[in-house]
């Protein structure tokens, strides 16, 4: 197949492009910065001649959007409700004006649509959606209406020839370099990897295998459209979640801090409070019921997984780096 990839160059496109690319299909990766043949040209706001190649294809997965690893500050806020809505809107264009229209238009959305909560799961159909909660910052309400208007953007597109699902995806933990994974890893390895503000929280999460998987599911599914959690099955409490983590990691201890340093600990790494804070307890209903299986459905299996690839993906930069220095 043919698949685009707008915003094919953040980490979890850089997954997904490794993994569809590895399976044999062609995939074009929409980019601000092209490097190699592959990458096409598109500043994610206006039609250009990178439609040609959604013109054609067989899928289109859009991840597009500023990252959400900053300050969550008026100004990025704004910047990453235009990334989001400005690439999801052009991609539409693009398909609406498409000769041979793509099939299915995957787009990314994200979990924390959902309401932070801890008493029931989230999933599509009694899911809460998030947004008018009390006793959290007003600005959590503004990511919730992002999300809304990320999906929206898609849902109101004039392409009826193609499917459209909107990945209301976890967080997806890989071993690269800058990921979620990465930091929380570096946080249990410093014995940083404690509760945090009590570690009563969910964390939901999904391998990227799976994810990679449920979109290769989705793609097929031709009788799957509209939102679907791409969450394991098992949130856990942000406590558990850690504890996990630190065994697997060998690391005994994990320093528990309260909401004051967890609002310190962001500020210094340039990230948000509502990472950690937020109670993200969501579940996949829609891909259980279509027969989606998890290869990664419980976080200890997961998370020892992560770590053995963490530790051999440092070992080979390290034998690299003797070789070069050798040389």
């Amino acid at each position: 197949m043919k698949i685009v990839l707008p915003g094919g160059t953040g980490q979890v496109g850089t997954i997904v492009d490794r993994a569809l690319s590895a399976a044999g299909h062609e995939v074009v990766v929409l980019t601000r910065r092209p490097r190699r043949p592959q990458d096409v040209a598109w500043d994610g706001a206006t039609l250009g001649p990178w439609a040609e190649a959604v013109d054609g294809a067989d899928v289109v997965v859009n991840l597009a959007g500023r990252s959400v690893s900053c300050r969550y500050t008026p100004e990025n806020l704004r910047a990453m409700m235009d990334s989001r809505v400005d690439s999801t809107r052009v991609v539409g264009e693009a398909i609406a004006a498409a000769r041979r229209p793509p099939k299915v238009w995957l787009q990314m959305s994200t979990a924390t649509v959902y309401a932070h909560r801890f008493d029931a799961a989230n999933d599509e159909t009694t899911g809460v959606i998030g947004g008018t909660g009390s006793g959290v910052p007003d600005y959590w309400a503004y990511s919730v209406e992002i999300a809304k208007n990320w999906e929206r953007t898609q849902a109101e597109a004039p392409t009826p020839d193609t499917r459209k699902v909107a990945l209301r995806a976890a967080m997806v933990m890989s071993p690269d370099r800058g990921g979620v994974f990465d930091v929380l890893l570096r946080l249990a390895r410093l014995g940083l990897g404690g509760p945090v503000a009590g570690g009563g929280q969910y964390v939901s999460w999904i391998h990227d295998e799976d994810f990679v998987r449920a979109v290769e599911f989705l793609i097929a599914r031709e009788d799957v459209a509209g939102a679907v959690n791409l969450a394991a099955p098992g949130p856990l409490p942000q406590r558990e979640f850690m504890r996990v983590l630190r065994r697997t990691q060998g690391v005994p201890v994990g320093l528990p801090a309260t909401r004051w340093m967890a609002e310190v600990g962001a500020f210094v790494l340039r990230s948000d409070t509502e990472l950690l804070l937020k109670s993200r307890r969501v579940v996949p209903g829609r891909l259980r019921d279509a027969g989606f299986a998890f290869a990664w459905a419980g976080w200890e299996a997961a998370a020892g997984d992560l770590v053995r690839r963490a530790r051999a993906a440092r070992a080979g930069s390290g034998r690299r780096r003797v070789r070069v220095s050798g040389g």
